[in-house]
């Protein structure tokens, strides 16, 4: 049946990637066969690994509607031609704070001439996000451009060439001891959804690959969560959140009826969304903050942690802390709006048409009662995963050492452990500190480490000893609506700085961490307008009331 199915007529599918190389080919004549012993070589290996994973689907049962979506590009990649094969390149994948801030670290360094390497950066979404920053979109405190600017305009005074594709497969081949030698002239293969494939060494032993792919939300540990949960961690995710806010308080307006929100999660993400929220909506809804542990924040200073509860406290937010979600679903039948919200019966016909939740909550601890919640929308902060399991082709598995998170076990130089040619950083490296515990996967580790990658790509091109890595927590820092904010300086114990103050100080320092000189200036000016406006407004508020009431 695969033989039948691969001998077929080309399917609308594979007339859609022959479409997608000719477009690929006009916009970038840079892209070609590569020619050459070496490069027939590792496409015919690809070929193979790729003949293998398909006629495994088919044993399983795939059967030939799966065999008759195979592309052409499958079948015979095309490969990316580098400009120059004689200088070193690095091929980055994911443009998060790890991909992007190493791709420009890697620009800002000085390089001889014949040394300064070609740099390739791939990501699936064509905005670098400053994710810290994602919950200022739900209270309208930024604008988009100011928090994901596009990688075109980041990227346009310098060389680095960006892709907009997704990865899907990693081939490396150059881990220790392959074919009986230490180095390989070929250190592998990137290939990605559109047929591209990218080899990240092939002539000189001078390129690089670096794995900074980030993590997606991990939503499968809860029946319904995948179908009836919105998690918190991409561009996208804030535009449906706020669509979906949107939504409903238009539906609610001049009614009276409550907007209800969970949240499922008590980390810094959960508290600050929870906060946010809570702000916007007001006396509009409820939002209720669900947590296993028996308090927000376990890993938070002691002072951002008190400052976050005052807040909480303060907005009414309902804090169910030492409960799990056993599950989300819709409501039965059985189960009447009235009962689970309290509405009288006479009130049912004004309730507006839109979709309500049920969780189902479960005591962390005996002693507790089980509880059953409702809720018009349901945000997810709880767990992450990273993409490198997927990435591995299926006849050559755990090439690369993953813990058991799916993240590359690095050694201090953050290099992966017997890749001599791959880094891994952020949520896709596995570093451990001084006492074997795993950095967290936090936006001020990838910050760090982006520079100690940058610098360390630039040794091992140069032939100089690569950095250890060592991690240096600047403190911790969290926002609590649009006037409110706590930060806790590493450098000044006990201190912590919050309300209005905490909220400028944490706004100066992710000013400073964005992207590009000429992002800065330019998101500085539009922070400062609005404040200025701002601070406009409120005189002339005050003024109002001042002689109103005289």
């Amino acid at each position: 049946m695969l033989h039948s199915a691969l001998a077929s007529p080309a399917s609308p599918t594979v007339v859609a990637f022959h479409r997608g190389a000719r477009q690929w080919s006009a916009l970038l004549p840079r892209f070609r066969r590569n020619t050459g012993t070496g490069s027939s070589s590792f496409a015919n290996s690809l070929r193979k690994r790729l003949q293998l994973r398909f006629s495994a689907s088919a044993e399983n049962g795939a059967g030939g509607s799966v065999a008759e979506e195979i592309s052409e590009a499958e079948k015979e990649p095309t490969n990316f031609a580098w400009p120059d094969y004689k200088k070193p390149r690095v091929c980055i994948l994911g443009g998060g704070f790890g991909g992007l801030y190493t791709a420009l670290r890697l620009e800002s360094l000085e390089w001889p001439d014949d040394k300064k390497p070609q740099i390739v950066l791939v990501d699936q979404s064509e905005r670098f996000v400053f994710k810290p920053m994602l919950y200022e979109l739900l209270s309208g405190e930024v604008d988009e451009w100011e928090i994901a600017p596009r990688f075109s305009d980041l990227l346009a005074n310098t060389s680095v060439q960006f892709f907009k594709d997704r990865v899907k497969l990693l081939l490396p081949s150059d881990h220790w001891g392959m074919n009986g030698s230490t180095s390989s002239s070929c250190g592998g293969a990137v290939h990605l959804e559109s047929g591209l494939l990218i080899e990240y060494d092939w002539y000189n032993l001078h390129s690089r690959l670096v794995l900074a792919l980030g993590a997606e939300a991990k939503l499968d540990v809860v029946p319904g969560a995948a179908e009836f949960a919105i998690p918190f961690s991409t561009l996208e995710d804030a535009r449906r959140v706020n669509a979906k806010l949107t939504t409903l308080e238009r539906k609610t307006f001049g009614k009276d009826i409550q907007i209800s929100v969970a949240v499922v999660g008590c980390g810094y993400s959960g508290v600050e969304l929870a906060a946010t929220l809570a702000e916007r909506l007001q006396n509009r809804g409820i939002v209720r903050a669900i947590n296993v542990e028996t308090m927000i924040c376990p890993n938070a200073p002691a002072g951002n942690r008190e400052a976050a509860l005052k807040v909480l406290s303060s907005r009414k937010v309902e804090l169910l802390l030492g409960y799990f979600v056993r599950c989300i679903r819709k409501p039965r039948e059985l189960e009447s709006v009235d009962t689970l919200t309290r509405v009288d019966e006479n009130n049912i016909e004004g309730m507006p048409d839109f979709e309500k939740y049920i969780l189902e909550l479960q005591p962390a601890e005996r002693g507790m009662q089980s509880k059953i919640i409702e809720a018009d929308l349901v945000l997810w902060t709880v767990g992450t995963k990273p993409p490198l399991p997927q990435l591995e082709p299926s006849d050559v598995p755990y090439v690369i050492p993953l813990n058991a998170r799916g993240q590359a076990e690095t050694d201090e130089t953050l290099r992966v452990k017997g890749h001599p040619r791959i880094f891994a950083l952020g949520d896709s490296s596995a570093l451990r500190d001084s006492n074997g515990r795993v950095l967290p996967a936090t936006a001020q580790v990838a910050f760090q480490q982006a520079d100690f990658t940058g610098w360390n790509l630039w040794a091992a091109i140069n032939g100089r000893p690569l950095l250890p890595f060592r991690f240096q927590n600047l403190g911790e820092m969290m926002t609590l609506g649009r006037y409110d904010g706590v930060i806790s300086p590493s450098f000044v114990d006990g201190l912590t700085l919050e309300g209005s103050i905490g909220h400028t100080a944490r706004k100066i320092a992710y000013l400073i961490r964005l992207p590009t000189d000429e992002h800065r200036l330019k998101v500085g000016i539009s922070w400062l307008t609005k404040s200025a406006i701002d601070s406009v407004s409120s005189l002339q508020s005050t003024l109002y009331k001042v002689l109103s009431g005289s």
